[in-house]
């Protein structure tokens, strides 16, 4: 077997596999021969039937099975001792007619080519990152948030803005039924709140389900309703079970060894400080996210190089689970090729910077990923046997270890870019920020 290369142009060539009856010719007697001691064909016995009867009823298929393996195995072979990068996979030129009984069969292949270009990370313009100004107001807002989830709940007879409403929504034709949880001001319209304070508990008042919550995406959640009824409940009845005044926590001990271990907080001024860093720190998330989209943006613009567009096109007709025509294949392309471009990119920045990844760590970054977890849910100081249980357990999952691996990369590029790029830093409101992270372009 034999394995050649025609350069079509730099990022087009032609792969001929020349194959020759020798390559395979013992490979199918041995497999006939399997056949034969298999085989089960009428007025024979097992493993005796004819050999000339194997080859005319198996022959031609097994030749043809065997020929494709040793077509594969040449391919791979051929461009991995050639290192030759290709995009896609290699595509059949296709063939009328093969004679597959010739001596010889040659086969060609259509491949795209990696195209080379090198990626500067020294830009004139400096890009725009973003810091997230942790104000006092939105400290101030999540202690409240802190004394109200903490709170105790006192028992009230009459309905006022602020209390905590308990109740049971009921429409018996769309099989509404479902007990929740609401305040007065989540309630839209003035008719609808003078409706409710009239109540008192145990009594029902009938309501229109048009424009009854502030948020239309609230009615859904408080009646439970199926996708199918959503839209034919006009009115439900509802029942008032409980009126509650939540009664903030003080800000003392008792409530700050409960958020942050024993002693670990001992003013209010401590508190604030800790919320802030916290708050901070959880930023930092975010706002490296953006950086790595901007980033990536600006290298897509400013990394030229061109791309074996036709042959990636028509990779693509066959290339998913479902064959695309030639036009659906080009549009298809077209929403991709800003992503392969960054791949392409992406790839040649970890080879330019020899950035590697290794099992132990995506086994400590798991770890951390863990711990930032657990601080969310008021656990500070876990035990190293519990982080290395819970890391294991996610790490036994492909697709898990998959997940953390790209984020690793991602954190291990965003270091990269900010130790060599120029950026010129922004000190943002977070509601300034989240709108300019998540505009519509």
């Amino acid at each position: 077997m034999k394995v050649s290369k025609k350069d079509i142009d730099k990022l087009n060539s032609v792969l001929s596999v020349v194959i020759e009856k020798t390559d395979y010719e013992s490979k199918v007697e041995e497999v006939l021969k399997d056949y034969k001691k298999r085989a089960n064909i009428p007025g024979f016995r097992k493993g005796h039937t004819p050999i000339g009867l194997i080859k005319k009823q198996y022959g031609v298929s097994v030749k043809v099975d065997e020929i494709n393996k040793l077509m594969q195995k040449g391919l791979g072979d051929y461009l991995g001792e050639k290192k030759l990068d290709i995009l896609g996979n290699p595509i059949p030129v296709e063939k009328d007619n093969i004679d597959w009984s010739a001596d010889k069969l040659t086969f060609d292949f259509e491949i795209g080519l990696s195209p080379e270009f090198e990626v500067s990370l020294k830009n004139k313009k400096a890009i725009a990152s973003y810091e997230i100004d942790v104000d006092k107001k939105m400290i101030d807002d999540q202690i409240k948030n802190i004394q109200n989830q903490y709170g105790k709940l006192i028992a009230q007879t009459k309905i006022e803005d602020g209390f905590e409403i308990n109740g049971k929504f009921l429409n018996e034709e769309f099989e509404v039924d479902n007990t929740s949880n609401f305040k007065l001001n989540d309630i839209k319209g003035k008719g609808n709140k003078d409706s409710l304070k009239k109540l008192n508990i145990g009594e029902s008042v009938e309501l229109k389900t048009k424009g009854l919550f502030d948020k239309d995406s609230d009615l859904s959640f408080h009646l439970k309703t199926n996708d199918e009824n959503k839209d034919k409940v006009k009115t439900v009845n509802f029942l008032l079970n409980e009126i509650n005044k939540r009664q903030p926590a003080d800000l003392d001990q008792e409530l700050f060894d409960k958020l942050f271990g024993k002693d670990t907080i001992k003013t209010v001024t401590e508190l604030k400080n800790k919320l802030k860093s916290d708050a901070e720190s959880n930023f930092v998330n975010q706002t490296d996210q953006k950086l790595l989209n901007d980033v990536t943006e600006y290298l897509i613009e400013n990394t030229k190089f061109d791309l074996p567009d036709n042959f990636l096109k028509k990779w693509m007709q066959t290339a998913g689970e479902n064959k695309l025509n030639e036009k659906e294949a080009a549009l298809e392309y077209e929403k991709s090729e800003k992503g392969l471009r960054y791949q392409l990119i992406e790839s040649k920045l970890v080879a330019q910077n020899d950035i590697k990844i290794d099992h132990n760590q995506i086994k400590d970054f798991s770890k951390d990923l863990i711990k930032t977890q657990m601080k969310q849910y008021g656990q500070n100081n876990p035990e190293e046997k519990e982080l290395e249980s819970i890391s294991q357990r996610i790490l036994s999952n492909k697709e898990e270890v998959k997940r953390i691996s790209d984020q690793l990369l991602s954190k291990k590029l965003i270091d990269l870019f900010k130790s060599n790029l120029k950026f010129k830093n922004n000190k943002v409101s977070y509601e300034k920020f989240i709108e300019m992270a998540y505009a519509k372009k």
